[in-house]
């Protein structure tokens, strides 16, 4: 009976999965727009911070300055049109979570899933607070997991991430790891410094990690010290340190494949590519409009693992081939900068967050800040989209096969 059942899951496993290929020769169109519900009366500057899709694509999560996190369920028929970029939001988040202090960063449990309330959870780290399991189910806070410095004194994490396992909560410190059991809350954790013997290693603040997929146990993490580090999941051995980043490193990500590694830094105008089997130098770079913000500007990569979409201080979301390193097309996405853009898991959608700092000079006793519906905004996008069919090799690897319709 087992050796049955292994054999269903094997040949479950070889069947051919069906990905769009979204076409960027041909502009999205808007299909859903949220800006109203961000307007608060203490904070008429409520800009976003981020935004991502959940792992099931079923709903989306963003982050803001009233240290609110919104979530955004996908309706399951979806309009049929563009919509305008309006005052007017298209619906109302469905759950709304309130944490104490600005949001550092957020990120979802890799298997998670709006149908078992178990899985369907996502972990936070605020300034000058514990890490806090949330549930996306109904809001409440599960569990909180407690850094303590030497004084004894709670620490807070600057950057989060699930292990691709789902058993652990990495989280970033300045010059060190703290990993937690995710079945384990409180105040027991594993402590790796980053930084060895005579200053050797990544010193400065961890503020961006990511895990290579399928499981190949390697992790990168990004410093404000302007590197990019590669480390062994298990043991937290540095494997090598990457330089080149003009500003401190605020993101960082793998490609589908785990062969390359993409880097963003604040005010730094470009997305450095690296190979990591032969991290020598960078393989390119890709421009986007970010070298006067300090801001995190969030990127991602399409379904396919071929292109690479990311905001900037222009307003437009530009779109990169992954394979040769050129710019592709872009669209406007927002009269302001385009803070975060995340791809649909699978289908043909993205979602991107805008908005920034604004400081109000009084004049003549008008201190009244008034911005349009296309500013400290959310949208979802729509591609045109052709087939693709993907065929799951054996050694876990893909074999792309493009049919244009």
């Amino acid at each position: 009976m087992a050796e049955e059942e292994a054999l269903q899951s094997e040949s479950n496993v070889n069947e051919e999965y069906s990905f769009p290929v979204l076409r960027f020769d041909v502009a999205p169109h808007r299909t859903y727009h949220f800006h109203r519900q961000f307007i608060a009366l203490t904070n008429p500057n409520n800009f976003l911070k981020a935004v991502k899709w959940s792992p099931d694509g079923s709903c989306f999560l963003t982050s803001s300055d009233d240290n609110t996190l919104r979530l955004f369920d996908l309706p399951a028929t979806l309009s049929d049109g563009p919509v305008a970029a309006s005052d007017d939001d298209s619906f109302a988040a469905s759950v709304v979570m309130h944490e104490g202090e600005s949001i550092h960063d957020f990120c979802w449990y890799p298997y998670m899933s709006s149908s078992d309330p178990v899985t369907n959870v996502f972990a936070t780290t605020t300034r000058d607070h514990p890490i806090h399991l949330w549930d996306a189910t109904t809001g409440q806070l599960r569990c909180t997991y407690r850094a303590y410095d030497a004084m004894d004194e709670i620490t807070a994490a600057f950057s989060i991430a699930f292990n691709p396992a789902g058993t652990k909560i990495f989280a970033g410190y300045n010059k060190c790891i703290r990993m937690f059991d995710l079945h384990r809350p409180g105040r027991d954790f594993e402590l790796y410094s980053t930084v060895k013997d005579k200053k050797e290693g990544q010193t400065g603040i961890i503020s961006a990690m990511a895990f290579s997929p399928f499981h190949s146990g390697m992790l990168a993490l990004g410093s404000y010290n302007q590197t990019t580090a590669i480390y062994r999941e298990d043991n937290m051995e540095l494997l090598y340190v990457l330089h080149g980043q003009e500003g401190g490193v605020t993101h960082v990500q793998f490609s589908r494949d785990g062969n390359y590694l993409y880097t963003g830094g604040r005010k730094d105008p470009y997305v450095l590519c690296w190979d990591v089997r032969k991290s020598v130098e960078c393989v390119y770079k890709l421009y986007r409009s970010s070298e006067n913000t300090n801001q995190r500007i969030l990127f991602d990569i399409d379904p396919s693992g071929q292109h690479l979409g990311t905001g900037g201080q222009d307003g437009l979301v530009h779109i990169y081939n992954l394979q040769t390193g050129q710019w592709v097309s872009s669209f406007e996405a927002a009269l302001d900068t385009v803070n975060g853009f995340s791809f649909h898991p699978f289908l043909p959608h993205a979602v991107s967050s805008s908005g920034h700092r604004r400081f109000v000079v009084p004049d003549d006793g008008n201190e009244e800040l008034c911005l349009s519906g296309r500013e400290n905004c959310v949208s979802l996008w729509t591609f045109c989209c052709d087939s693709m069919e993907i065929d799951l090799k054996n050694d876990g690897s893909f074999d792309n096969q493009s049919e244009n319709s």
